[in-house]
């Protein structure tokens, strides 16, 4: 019993065995009698990062409204670094950090100039929040530009500030509201670098809303989604993926000959004779893909080109989240004109959701 017991301490927490640094039971708010949130229950593990998807509308900002203090919640509990939300605010005030959808930056003010504001709002020592100061610029890539006027700055530029200045309190939890709207691809992928060295480096825990699917694939050690104030799914990037169906393989073939003899192979395959393809249901894996085009060399049938399809975050969002709230159905069964309406969520083109390779 002593054996397993000190093999047990010495092994190392997972995720799930850290305490919580956000936890929220029944979390509720509303206006009136509009319910932005409905309910939601949270538990975030200390040095990880939490992603909250959502449409526009779902409650995303308005969970991390409360979470920070910023509006109370109409019902529910939330523990956040610790501290109960509505008994102790001005100490979850104290181990947190904001980065909002638009940088809070003071456009007339160098760069150093806003972070020495910062640190004087903290009520830092004046050498301490120099030192502060100093430090996030370098780490920031800043310091050529610390003595410029924020207004001169680039998109990218103003959101590394913006960041750096939620660091100067060295909070422990940061929440982070889509900080990489309207960023280009190099600018969205240097945030990304910044959020992982400090959960990393830092063991911060970041609590992120975004609408770049791509983004909670790649930070997110667990991702909720959220519509219509409910949280209707939450898991890992591969958890949530293995939750939706419609992974296939597709191949292209050369002339109809082909694609009709490739086609009686496969009895749950889908020929498109217009676009000499055929759509063969499976889960993408290398075995699956091996038997098929063992499958055709043993018949003596060559394909062009063969393109796998596995579900990805881009049809989780659109499977969970195309729903109607219940009183929309309800409108559109009175409706016939609404119920006519199609959907305006598309799926993406199969050619961003694929990878291929040439089957010869």
């Amino acid at each position: 019993m002593a054996d397993i017991a000190a093999a047990s301490s010495a092994a190392p927490p997972s995720a799930t065995a850290l305490a919580p640094a956000i936890r929220a039971v029944g979390l509720r708010k509303s206006y009136g009698d509009k319910v932005v949130l409905d309910g939601i229950d949270l538990s975030i593990p200390e040095g990880t990062v939490f992603a909250l998807l959502g449409p526009n509308g779902a409650g995303k900002t308005t969970t991390v409204q409360i979470l920070s203090t910023l509006i109370p919640a109409t019902a529910g509990q939330a523990r956040v670094a610790g501290h109960d939300l509505s008994r102790t605010p001005d100490a979850v005030r104290s181990r947190i950090g904001v980065t909002g959808q638009f940088a809070a930056l003071d456009n007339l003010l160098t760069a150093r100039e806003n972070l020495l504001l910062m640190a004087d709002l903290h009520h830092l020592p004046r050498r301490e929040g120099r030192r502060r100061a100093a430090e996030l610029l370098d780490r920031f890539a800043l310091s050529e530009a610390a003595a410029r006027p924020v207004a001169t700055f680039s998109g990218g530029m103003r959101r590394k500030l913006d960041l750096a200045m939620t660091l100067v309190g060295e909070p422990r939890i940061i929440f982070l509201d889509e900080p990489t709207t309207g960023l280009d691809p190099r600018s969205r992928r240097t945030m990304w670098e910044i959020i992982r060295g400090l959960v990393t480096d830092d063991g911060v825990t970041v609590f992120l809303t975004t609408q770049y699917l791509e983004e909670a694939d790649q930070l997110a050690d667990r991702i909720a989604v959220l519509d219509h104030g409910k949280l209707v799914a939450e898991g890992t990037a591969e958890e949530l993926k293995r939750r939706i169906p419609g992974g296939h393989i597709r191949l292209r073939f050369a002339d109809p000959g082909r694609l009709e003899s490739a086609a009686a192979l496969f009895a749950s395959a889908a020929p498109d004779n217009e676009a000499l393809t055929l759509q063969i249901p499976g889960d993408g894996s290398i075995p699956t893909v091996r038997a098929v085009l063992d499958a055709l060399d043993s018949a003596s049938i060559a394909a062009e080109a063969l393109t796998v399809h596995t579900p990805d975050l881009d049809d989780v969002f659109l499977t969970l989240t195309d729903r109607p709230r219940s009183s929309d159905r309800t409108a559109s069964q009175a409706d016939p004109r609404t119920a006519q309406r199609p959907r305006t969520a598309q799926r993406s083109q199969d050619s961003r959701n694929s990878r291929t390779e040439e089957a010869r």
